[in-house]
C-alpha cells in the first residue's frame, strides 16, 4: 500500500506568468537557439536577426530557457501567451476558491470504534467533494510523541486511498498535527446509518 502520508503531492501547477519572460530586445544574449512558431527549430543566430525573422511574421521573440547554451527563445504572440497565463491562473483561484473544506479531528489514543466513526465522516466529506483537514490533536506530554500523530495520520490516508489524495506532508500547528485529503478520481456512495454500514464498507472495498 502506498505511503501517502510521506510523498509530496504536486497540486495544480500554473505556468510562470508570461511577464516573466526576456521579450524582443530585453533578450542579451549574444546568440540563441530559435524555435518557430510552428514548432520548427530554425537554428542558431544573433538575437537582431531572430527579431527580424520574428516581426517578419507579426509576432514576438520570447527567451523561454534563459539557461541554455545558447538560450532558446520561441517566435510567438507574446500578448496571447500572456493573456492564457493570466486566464489560467485566474481559473485556478476560482477553482480553490469554490472548493468546500470540512476538518474531522482525531485523538492519538482514540478507539477503534470512534476512529471508524471518524472515518466514515471523511469519507463522507470526500465523497461530497469537499477537502477535509484531518488533525490529530495533541494533549499534555503527547506533543513530545510525533509519531504517534503521523502514524495516525498515515492510518486514516492508506483507508481513503482509493477515493481520496493527500495534498502534502503532514504539518504541525501549535498542538494539531495535520494533512489535507482532497476527492481523488473516485467518489464512494454515502453510507447509511441503519446499522448496514459494516456491509457498506466491505462493498467499497471489493
Amino acid at each position: 500500500m502506498r505511503n501517502l502520508a510521506f510523498r509530496r503531492y504536486s497540486f495544480w501547477r500554473i505556468e510562470r506568468i508570461a511577464r516573466d519572460y526576456r521579450v524582443n530586445e530585453r533578450i542579451r544574449a549574444p546568440e540563441v537557439m530559435v524555435i518557430a512558431d510552428d514548432g520548427e527549430q530554425v537554428g542558431t543566430m544573433t538575437v537582431p536577426q531572430a527579431l527580424t525573422l520574428a516581426r517578419g511574421r507579426g509576432l514576438d521573440l520570447v527567451e523561454v530557457q534563459p539557461n541554455g547554451e545558447p538560450p532558446v527563445c520561441r517566435i510567438l504572440d507574446y500578448g496571447k501567451l500572456r493573456y492564457l497565463s493570466s486566464k489560467k491562473e485566474r481559473e485556478a483561484k476560482k477553482t480553490h476558491k469554490n472548493t468546500p473544506f470540512k476538518e474531522v479531528r482525531f485523538r492519538t489514543r482514540i478507539g477503534d470504534h470512534d476512529f471508524h466513526s471518524k472515518l466514515r465522516k471523511v469519507k463522507e466529506f470526500i465523497g461530497d467533494g469537499s477537502k477535509v483537514k484531518v488533525a490529530v490533536v495533541f494533549r499534555g506530554r503527547e506533543v513530545t510523541h510525533r509519531d504517534l500523530g503521523v502514524a495516525l495520520l498515515k492510518r486514516v490516508a492508506d483507508e481513503v486511498e482509493e477515493v481520496a489524495r493527500v495534498e502534502g506532508p503532514p504539518s504541525l500547528e501549535g498542538r494539531f498535527l495535520s494533512v489535507v485529503l482532497a476527492p481523488g478520481a473516485k467518489k464512494i456512495k454515502k453510507e447509511t446509518t441503519n446499522g448496514t454500514d459494516a456491509q457498506a464498507e466491505n462493498t467499497q472495498g471489493s
